[in-house]
């Protein structure tokens, strides 16, 4: 690999993710000025999305593709909501951060399982993948019904807002610094993921499993091990990204698609845009959060009906334009296939 070419082609897709950023922005002038409270719905929309983008580089830079963010989100959503539930019924009372933990830990668990299946079973992680998703989408309304006998659950209290002192006290667009807590933890995790990534031994373990098992293997480290946390910690990405989707409704809705409703997906798309990059997965993600705000704007001012569906599309409409313009997205060496250590 060519590695002056290679930093030219990163440089070139974070730029466009920047660029997309800003369409996002001026796609909201459409419907309306671009105001804290359109920013702050396209930042809310963009958490669930975000974080599958960054738990998905996690786990394909160590060389497990993992296509079942779609299924790790449903988890965590679902089991944030039955938390908030089952601690009402308890003596402790509905606590928004334990259930949100309990989330996070339900959907590292499922991630921990599909791990094992492609580690140590050697399954195909594209089918494992599905199988996840499939898994989570049955699952999930099924227990909503068996609990509250039906798809979707009463309605939970969610995080209240925090105001970032100075900031949120700034004129015209003081508002969008009034933020809950996953939105915060949202716009941290994206440089602090990158420089975990970029700046850290971790990080490094991470590329070589992704790139070159066998160099790693040979430095001494365990390469199953790496595969696995950054396996584990697409979970916990996920597990954040569910929660705060259903804790920001209030409630979790099992019908159809489930409330998540390929936001999975979309994130895949997103860290694809920005090719791996961490920055240029948020800044995509954003784009498809601010679509969505979008959607709903013409949902609520337009008078001509445009189908959901049709901006529903527009994620991998453009994803087929940043591949034509930018070029084909360059995937870890490795990634999908199994390792064996010799020892």
């Amino acid at each position: 690999m060519n590695v002056s070419t290679d930093s030219i082609s990163r440089e070139k897709m974070l730029y466009t993710a920047v660029v997309l950023a800003v369409v996002a922005v001026a796609c909201l002038w459409l419907f309306g000025p671009v105001d804290a409270s359109s920013i702050s719905m396209a930042l809310r929309l963009t958490v669930p999305i975000g974080f599958a983008a960054l738990g998905g580089i996690f786990s394909e830079k160590a060389g497990i593709i993992n296509i079942g963010l779609e299924g790790l989100l449903i988890v965590g959503a679902f089991s944030a909501v039955a938390s908030m539930y089952a601690l009402s019924l308890t003596p402790i009372g509905a606590n928004v951060w334990l259930a949100f933990g309990f989330a996070i830990v339900a959907s590292a668990v499922v991630a921990l399982l599909f791990a094992i299946a492609c580690i140590e079973f050697k399954a195909d992680q594209v089918i494992a993948g599905l199988a996840i998703w499939l898994i989570a989408l049955g699952f999930a309304p099924f227990a909503s019904t068996i609990v509250w006998g039906q798809v979707n659950s009463p309605s939970v209290d969610g995080f209240d807002e925090w105001a970032i002192p100075g900031l949120a006290d700034l004129p015209v667009f003081g508002d969008i610094f009034v933020m809950a807590p996953p939105v915060m933890l949202l716009v941290a995790a994206g440089p602090l993921t990158w420089y975990v990534l970029n700046r850290t031994r971790f990080g490094l373990w991470i590329e070589a499993s992704g790139e070159d098992p066998k160099a790693l293997d040979t430095a001494g480290v365990d390469v199953q091990l790496v595969r696995y946390v950054g396996t584990v910690l697409s979970g916990v990405y996920c597990g954040i990204g569910g929660a705060a989707l259903a804790l920001n409704a209030g409630t979790f809705v099992g019908g159809g698609e489930t409330m998540v409703n390929g936001r999975g997906f979309i994130g895949l798309t997103a860290y694809l845009i920005g090719n791996y990059n961490p920055i240029g997965a948020f800044l995509a993600s954003f784009l498809f959060g601010g679509l969505e705000t979008l959607q709903l704007g013409i949902q609520q001012t337009s008078d001509i009906p445009i189908p959901s569906r049709l901006i529903g599309v527009l994620p991998y409409v453009i994803v087929l334009v940043v591949l034509v313009f930018v070029g084909k997205t360059q995937m870890p060496s490795s990634a999908g296939d199994h390792y064996e250590s010799d020892d």
